[in-house]
């Protein structure tokens, strides 16, 4: 982060000054919201959260060296070190938000934002992976997307970056016009709109009218998923389209899978050329589709466009390939949403026929009343896929273990958890030689744990 003045600060977040002398010539280096990660001159903005009051570690902040620290106002903060500031501000969420887009207004860079049902942080890195080959790049770093982890991204700029590639998550309706207040982008990708949240956003069609926020700038271009029936109606200026069904600026054909990387063709108005991206799955085609995209019209030459996606290392628990001797772990833990689940289904067929398809799935959250009967309508889909073994947990994921009973061509086994521990008694007991596992399940059903126990102990057998 570049230095910000006190005083900039005062104007950004419309607060007064509660405690602190002489402070017209001081700066702060750093913005940081976890007393434990503050710097020497930084900036503490304290959270009150549901269960702890950020406010009762500004003491702490101080002493790790921070030079102010906000304080939300009708709070009470008895802390006084020597030299130390403290703002008092309507609302520190808030405040942060304003800090960051008065931040972002100092940088003439290309900013491209992404969102999208599934896919948003597949697709972020492989446009920050191209544009990496010939410019300094900023990203999104794990799940910092909302609207607090957006702001601190913004921070993270510094004079030497050439590019942002900024992940926008959102979860309810009213959340993108705050994030693209803030982000203020200059390209808009939308990888596709399905259901999830879809508790928060009641139906489809406002879950993307909601996503097409995504840009305040009259003159910013839309990058779209021409294959998704929602985006492909949508009636906005400047709209590149992507996809695979079309005659789209840039279309894939002739998709093949190979060990453990997809090949197609891309069809632009001006070429046919071979592109070849290091992970599975026809979805995947379409997050590479959308960095292609934003590179070539950001100038990029296509060489260095499939330098970049061969570079392309995927983000931790999101269809991680883990080779455990002859037992193949597809991790993709990190979250779950219907489609998710099918581009990840899309992965474990795609991979060699021999041994058993196995499926450890846990309930998708977040989808209100509408989710038995989306876990049900999942079984069906699943029922038709090459499934031998599906292990599941949760209340909601027995609707779906109840259709593909229901709707299976052929015989699979199917048991139901209560617990972890159960499942790593049944994957100790059970498990053998070619067996393809894949562990999914929404982040907060902790299916992490079941991926780490594979690894650890199928790791040490194999």
């Amino acid at each position: 982060m570049e230095a910000l003045s006190i005083q900039e600060v005062l104007i950004m977040t419309q607060g007064n000054v509660l405690r602190g002398e002489n402070f017209e010539d001081k700066t702060v280096s750093g913005v940081c919201i976890d007393s434990r990660k503050v710097q020497e001159g930084y900036l503490y903005i304290p959270f009150i959260g549901q269960k702890v009051n950020g406010h009762s570690f500004i003491k702490d902040a101080f002493e790790k060296g921070a030079v102010a620290s906000l304080v939300q106002k009708g709070e009470n903060v008895d802390c006084d070190f020597e030299g130390t500031i403290l703002i008092e501000v309507e609302n520190t969420k808030q405040a942060l938000q304003n800090i960051a887009k008065f931040y972002r207004k100092r940088f003439s860079i290309p900013i491209i934002g992404i969102t999208g049902s599934v896919g948003k942080t597949t697709t972020k890195d492989m446009i920050a992976s191209v544009l990496s080959e010939s410019l300094d790049v900023l990203k999104t770093e794990g799940n910092h997307n909302g609207q607090i982890g957006v702001p601190l991204t913004l921070l993270n700029l510094n004079s030497h970056h050439e590019a942002l590639v900024l992940e926008m998550g959102i979860s309810e309706i009213g959340e993108m016009d705050i994030l693209s207040d803030i982000v203020d982008a200059d390209f808009g990708v939308i990888t596709n709109v399905g259901v999830s949240h879809i508790e928060n956003f009641g139906n489809v069609e406002t879950t993307r009218d909601e996503k097409i926020k995504i840009l305040k700038k009259e003159e910013g271009r839309y990058y779209l998923n021409g294959d998704n029936p929602l985006l492909s109606k949508v009636e906005k200026k400047n709209i590149v389209y992507f996809g695979m069904n079309g005659q789209y600026p840039y279309r894939a054909e002739d998709i093949t899978m190979n060990g453990e990387t997809t090949n197609f063709t891309l069809v632009t108005q001006a070429y046919r050329d071979s592109i070849t991206i290091p992970c599975l799955g026809v979805h995947n085609v379409y997050n590479a589709l959308a960095a292609i995209a934003v590179a070539s019209d950001m100038g990029f030459h296509l060489e260095d466009i499939k330098r970049g996606l061969q570079n392309y290392v995927g983000a931790p628990m999101r269809q991680q390939i883990f080779r455990l001797g002859s037992v193949t772990l597809i991790d993709d833990s990190y979250n779950a949403s219907p489609d998710s689940v099918k581009s990840a289904m899309n992965v474990l067929r795609s991979l060699k026929p021999e041994g058993r398809n196995i499926l450890i799935f846990a309930d998708i959250l977040e989808l209100g009343d509408k989710s038995s009967q989306i876990h049900f309508d999942l079984g069906k889909y699943i029922a038709l896929e090459n499934i031998n073994v599906l292990l599941t947990m949760g209340e909601e994921s027995k609707f779906l273990l109840n259709a593909v009973k229901q709707y299976s061509k052929q015989s699979i086994e199917v048991r139901h958890f209560d617990k972890i521990d159960d499942i790593y008694n049944f994957i100790e007991e059970n498990i053998t030689d070619g067996d393809k596992i894949l562990v999914k399940g929404s982040r907060g059903m902790e299916m992490d744990r079941i991926c780490n126990f594979i690894r650890e102990n199928l790791g040490q057998k194999n």
